[in-house]
C-alpha cells in the first residue's frame, strides 16, 4: 500500500517548494515529491489542503529516553559521575523508548533525535541517532555511534571539585581529553601494527570512531574561551567536531567559521541558572548563520520540552534580524541531519530518503500552529482526528 499525501503546500529543505503539492510513499520511503501525483487504486490518501508538509523535525542534541520524566528519584541515567573519562558508555544501553517524552515528540513533528549522555564527564560517551516511535531502541537507530560526548566548563568541573578529584579547573578538564586523545591515538597504532602484546580496551576503542573521521566529538560548551578550548584540541588531533550549546558564540563568529565547524545551539528558551549562562540569547544562531556557519536548533531536553523545539527556532527568528523563516527550518531539518551525519537518510522530502514527514495546519515556527499527522517509516505515527 503506497501513502499519497496531497494538496499541501510542500517544503522539501531539498531548495524545492510547491505551493500546492504532493508526497508519494511507498515502502517506508519517499518515493516521488511533485505538483501532482496521481491517485492509484492501491493508495491511501492523506489530505493536507491548507497545511504544510515538510520533513520531519530532527532535535540535534538532547537526553530523551536518557533523562526520562516520568523517572522516579534515583533512577536517572544521563550521568555516570564517578569517573571523568568514560568513553566507553552507550547510549543505547539505557535509552527506554517508554519514556512518554518520545509520544509527546511525536506529537510536536519530530521523528528523529540525537541522544546521549550529559555533561557531569569531560567525556561522557557515545551519542545515538533514532527514531522517535518504536518499542525496541534497536529498531530505532539511524546511526550508532553517532558522535563521542565531551565537555568543558562548569559541569565537569562542579562534580570532580565536589568529589576531590581532578578536573577542578578548566586547565585540568583540557589536560584530561589531551591524555585520552593521546592514548588512544597510541593504541590505534598498536592494534594497526598487530603487536603480539595487544589487549582491546573498550576505553580506547570508543575513540577509534573519531580518529578516523567516521563521527565528531560533541563538545558541551557555553563560555566562548570553553568553545575555543575545544576547537584548539580538535584542531591539535585532527578530528571532527560539533559546538554543542555554544552560548556565547556570537562573539566569536568569525573563529568559529575559520575553524569550520558547526554549531547546534540551545537550550534557549530557559533561565540564566549558571554563571555560563550569563550571554544566553536567541540571538546566536542568526548571528552565526550570517557569519556562514551550518548550524542547528536543539532543546537539550528535558531542559526544554522537545516538543517544543519550533518554538525554539520561531523564537531565534524574532530576535535575529536577518535569519529567515526558511532558515530557521533548516535548522531543525536538514542542517540539523547533515551535522549529525544522517542526511542520507532524514532532513529532506527527497526520493529515496526515510519517509519521516510532518504535517502542520499553518507555519510550524508559529506558537498556536498544531500538527496534523506524524509519519515515521512512512507510517502515520500521529493523526490529529485521533487523538
Amino acid at each position: 500500500m503506497k501513502l499519497l499525501i496531497r494538496n499541501g503546500k510542500v517544503l522539501t529543505m531539498a531548495g524545492t517548494e510547491y505551493e500546492k503539492g504532493c508526497v508519494l510513499v511507498e515502502q517506508g520511503k519517499i518515493l516521488r515529491v511533485a505538483e501532482h501525483i496521481e491517485e492509484t487504486a492501491d493508495t491511501e490518501v492523506i489530505d493536507a489542503a491548507g497545511g504544510i508538509i515538510m520533513p520531519g523535525i530532527i532535535d540535534a542534541h538532547c537526553h530523551i529516553g536518557i533523562s526520562e520524566q516520568d523517572m522516579y528519584e534515583g533512577d536517572d541515567d544521563t550521568n555516570e559521575a564517578t569517573d571523568p573519562v568514560t568513553p566507553h558508555l552507550r547510549a543505547i544501553d539505557a535509552i527506554n523508548p517508554m519514556d512518554s517524552a518520545f509520544g509527546d515528540a511525536v506529537k510536536g513533528g519530530i521523528t528523529g533525535v540525537m541522544t546521549g549522555p550529559g555533561s557531569a564527564n569531560v567525556i561522557g560517551g557515545q551519542f545515538v541517532f533514532m527514531k522517535t516511535k518504536g518499542t525496541s531502541v534497536d529498531d530505532m537507530v539511524v546511526l550508532e555511534p553517532a558522535a563521542l560526548k565531551i565537555a568543558f566548563g562548569e559541569n565537569p568541573k562542579r562534580v570532580y571539585s565536589e568529589q576531590k578529584k581532578t578536573p577542578s579547573t578548566r586547565m585540568g578538564v583540557a589536560a584530561l581529553l589531551r591524555d585520552s586523545l593521546t592514548a588512544a591515538v597510541n593504541y590505534k597504532k598498536k592494534k594497526e601494527n598487530k603487536l603480539n602484546d595487544f589487549e582491546k580496551d573498550l576505553k580506547k576503542e570508543a575513540f577509534l570512531p573519531v580518529l578516523e573521521g567516521k563521527i565528531p566529538l560533541k563538545t558541551h560548551a557555553h563560555r566562548a574561551d570553553d568553545i575555543l578550548t575545544a576547537i584548539r584540541i580538535a584542531k591539535e588531533f585532527q578530528v571532527k567536531l560539533t559546538l554543542d550549546h555554544c552560548t556565547e558564540g556570537h562573539y566569536i563568529s568569525e573563529y568559529i567559521k575559520e575553524a569550520g565547524y558547526p554549531a547546534i545551539v540551545g537550550p534557549s528558551l530557559t533561565g540564566r541558572s549558571k554563571m555560563e549562562l550569563k550571554h544566553l540569547s536567541f540571538k546566536t544562531p542568526g548571528v552565526l548563520a550570517k557569519a556562514g556557519i551550518p548550524i542547528a536548533i536543539a532543546t537539550d531536553h528535558p531542559v526544554i520540552p522537545i516538543q517544543y523545539l519550533p518554538i525554539c527556532a520561531g523564537l531565534a527568528v524574532r530576535e535575529s534580524e536577518g535569519f529567515e523563516v526558511t532558515q530557521a527550518l533548516k535548522a531543525i531539518t536538514i542542517n540539523a541531519a547533515e551535522i549529525c551525519g544522517v542526511a542520507d537518510r532524514v532532513g529532506s522530502l527527497e526520493p529515496g530518503k526515510d519517509a519521516d514527514i510532518a504535517i502542520f495546519d499553518g507555519n510550524p515556527l508559529e506558537v498556536m500552529t498544531r500538527v496534523r499527522y506524524t509519519i515515521i517509516n512512512g507510517k502515520i505515527a500521529y493523526a490529529q482526528d485521533s487523538n
